[in-house]
């Protein structure tokens, strides 16, 4: 029996224990730095496992980190467990049915990424005991990917600073080697403050910080004609001061999320933002207070780490699908408009080109990778940018589902999600063990990998001062 056939059976001699976990944290969807019955179930999980854990690291109350093992090499399993806001969805429904009005859901599959990484370890744990071989095993418990990305300020104060290589995953649609760098960003709520006044009797004694928001988002507007077309701005005004027209608003507030290839684009960009923000406090006579949401770098891509995940994929293979799996795969796939149906398409279309372009250029350029950064951002990117970093993706939901949608929380508990969470785990682990036995490849990445940076450190995006956020 080879390595990937030993992972495999120890996978699935544990698969209802790792169902169980993901959809016990299905059922409590909590937001951002907010995960603490998540994290506690992670806790608990590992520490059955004969992991020690410590919780709370860096200063993040539902950060998490469970270890096994000592010596070299370290290898990090990164696991995430936040959901989203608005995505209450019945589990399994092929309709849209909240469970609770305005409630949060697992929109991006964080229930799974947690548990597949979680799955994972423990796989690569087992089978370095049953082997008698030495490593270090850890389980990085991220919160706040979503919003506020937890893994950026981990990566500031050094906690991945020890690990030799970093292994991670996303469910999707596809099953695949993620061979693409990804969108850094930046992201902070613009205050304004003015003064309230009658909005008919006396309109000329107030100063409208609803006024300043919407000249800024016009200023910002503007300012998408001239910058990089890579770049993206997003805002949402979160509090538009008042539901009163009589008011003259003495508050509100807008958040702004900016996105561009490269770190130094989005600091660039983020600059003009806050330029916009203050002219328009100078033409509204209102003051502003700006708090930083959070940022993520770019994802340094390593080719030498995909390879070598893609051989794993290849060993596993796929699992095996029922026809009821087939027949709610496409009710889901039903509830798409016409317009998502043709998208999902043309990502089948756009994945088939990258992955031969790759592998047209390795045939004559050694690690060298496409330039194609997906639409996204990650704080994986920020773990990236200190250790060589790989993930993949595999079949959790309906081709052509788009994440952060009802759909994937209906999706998030049956038995396709957890057939993509265990595969996923048997593809991660395996790629863990084959670079533990072959200790010249994790060499060749942090080669690539100090080639890619060419010399630059890893400076945060995370402002100095900044503390984390607390429960």
């Amino acid at each position: 029996m080879n390595f990937h056939e030993k992972i495999s059976t120890l996978i699935e001699a544990k698969r209802d224990t790792s169902i169980a976990l993901s959809d016990a944290i299905w059922a409590v969807p909590e937001l951002h730095f907010q995960e603490k019955k998540s994290v506690q179930y992670m806790k608990a999980a590992l520490e059955r496992e004969g992991f020690s854990t410590e919780i709370g690291v860096a200063g993040l109350d539902t950060a998490l980190v469970g270890t096994y093992g000592s010596g070299k090499p370290v290898i990090a399993f990164l696991g995430e467990y936040d959901a989203l806001p608005g995505l209450s969805q019945k589990g399994g429904a092929t309709y849209y049915e909240p469970l609770e009005k305005e409630g949060s859901g697992h929109g991006c599959g964080h229930n799974l990424l947690g548990t597949g990484a979680f799955a994972a370890a423990v796989a690569v744990k087992d089978y370095l005991e049953q082997n008698n071989q030495s490593a270090t095993i850890r389980f990085y418990g991220c919160p706040a990917e979503e919003n506020g990305s937890g893994k950026a300020y981990m990566a500031k104060v050094g906690i991945f600073d020890d690990v030799d290589i970093a292994i991670s995953w996303h469910p999707g649609t596809f099953t695949t080697v993620m061979t693409c760098s990804s969108l850094a960003n930046y992201a902070a709520t613009f205050k304004f403050t003015g003064k309230s006044a009658h909005a008919a009797a006396a309109p000329h004694l107030g100063r409208s910080a609803l006024d300043a928001v919407e000249l800024m988002n016009v200023g910002v507007n503007y300012l998408r004609e001239h910058i990089i077309p890579e770049a993206r701005v997003h805002y949402a005004i979160t509090n538009a001061g008042g539901t009163s027209p009589n008011v003259v608003q003495p508050y509100a507030e807008v958040t702004y999320l900016v996105r561009a290839p490269k770190k130094q684009q989005v600091q660039e960009i983020y600059q003009r933002v806050e330029n916009i923000a203050k002219g328009a406090t100078l033409m509204t006579g209102t003051s502003l207070e700006i708090d930083f949401e959070g940022a993520a770098s770019n994802l340094i891509p390593n080719k030498t780490l995909y390879d070598a995940m893609q051989q794993q994929i290849l060993e596993i293979g796929m699992p095996a699908y029922t026809i009821e799996d087939e027949q709610h795969a496409q009710a889901i796939n039903n509830t798409f408009t016409p317009e998502v149906q043709a998208s999902a398409l043309v990502g089948l279309y756009r994945e088939d080109v990258m992955q031969l372009k790759d592998q047209v250029i390795a045939n004559h350029i050694p690690n060298v990778l496409p330039e194609f950064v997906m639409g996204g951002s990650t704080d994986v990117g920020d773990v990236s940018w200190n250790v060589p970093t790989v993930q993949c993706t595999t079949v959790c939901m309906a081709l052509g589902t788009p994440l952060h949608t009802w759909q994937v929380v209906s999706q998030g508990i049956m038995p396709i999600a957890h057939k993509g969470m265990l595969q996923a785990a048997k593809i991660m682990a395996c790629t863990a063990v084959e670079l533990i036995n072959n200790p010249a490849l994790i060499e060749e990445a942090k080669k690539e990998w100090k080639d890619r940076l060419d010399g630059e450190a890893y400076v945060s995006l995370i402002p100095e001062g900044t503390k984390p956020p607390k429960l």
